[in-house]
């Protein structure tokens, strides 16, 4: 099997992804622009949702895991009283239902019951693999599975209603990676004696990064930047050479047992010291 090519372009791209394009898609074009292979993103976006994309390219992929793990803020909108075979605009009309007399304080007391750690079921149309097959790709056959439900947090879902339609909610959504929000617009639908489907669907935030900081020119222009922006949001502590890796070796140098209790008596007094700025900064 050939050995692959070392990657020699290298960083971090914020790209705020147009509808109508998958996240793949975005992946695509930037191996192109950059005639580079490895390229990754942290976190996929649906075909129709717009906004932040983390890309990584080369070295930075490494760090990927980093942003994928991060808190991630959505806006959509929350359509009450229709129901979709996909919970969003896309998809057949399943169900109707009237919640004209669904009011804004029990839309917001509803919302907040789905605060904190919760449990989801991904929807058909997701990218999760069962048996080796990707459930987006059972559903286009007509084929719906079981699915075990997952492991979530919301740290706040606030909803407001738009002027001149009432049964049409705006929301803003920051969870836990892995959250569907199609799915949490849906049971916010259910939880009020209905049912409901998103619209509109767009990442503002993904961990520190905004999508005010991508390039408004699009993905051709979104420049490249240093790879160690991909963990920007992450504490960072400077070393003494000697409890560094040694690059040919990929092991670190051996230390005596007194060079070793030096080097972390002079790390923990970095650390207190910075702990007492950021207390002081408060």
């Amino acid at each position: 099997m050939a050995r692959r090519k070392p990657a020699k372009v290298h960083g971090t791209l914020l790209v705020d992804k147009p509808a109508g394009m998958t996240s793949h898609d975005v992946v695509g074009l930037l191996r192109r622009r950059l005639n580079e292979r490895r390229i990754g993103h942290a976190g996929t976006l649906d075909p129709d949702a717009t906004g932040l994309l983390v890309v990584g390219v080369g070295q930075a992929t490494r760090l990927l895991r980093f942003a994928t793990a991060s808190t991630k803020t959505y806006e959509t909108d929350i359509v009450f009283g229709v129901e979709t075979s996909t919970l969003d605009a896309a998809g057949e009309i399943t169900a109707t239902h009237d919640m004209a007399a669904v009011t804004d304080d029990q839309v917001r007391a509803a919302a907040a019951t789905f605060l904190g750690d919760i449990e989801q079921i991904p929807p058909m149309v997701s990218a999760i693999k069962i048996d080796g097959k990707r459930l987006h790709e059972l559903a286009r056959e007509g084929i719906e599975v079981e699915r075990a439900p997952r492991p979530v947090t919301i740290h706040r879902f606030d909803v407001m209603s738009l002027d001149g339609d009432q049964l049409v909610y705006r929301a803003v959504v920051e969870s836990s990676a892995g959250t569907y929000v199609r799915t949490l617009g849906a049971d916010l639908g259910a939880a009020l004696g209905g049912g409901a489907h998103i619209r509109n669907l767009r990442r503002t935030a993904s961990g520190v990064f905004a999508v005010d900081e991508a390039q408004a020119g699009g993905i051709d222009d979104a420049p490249l930047l240093p790879v160690l922006e991909m963990v920007r949001g992450l504490s960072q502590i400077t070393v003494d050479g000697e409890v560094t890796l040694n690059p040919r070796k990929r092991k670190p140098k051996k230390l005596s047992r007194t060079q070793m209790d030096a080097d972390i008596a002079r790390m923990r007094r970095k650390l207190d010291e910075r702990n007492d700025e950021e207390i002081i900064a408060a």
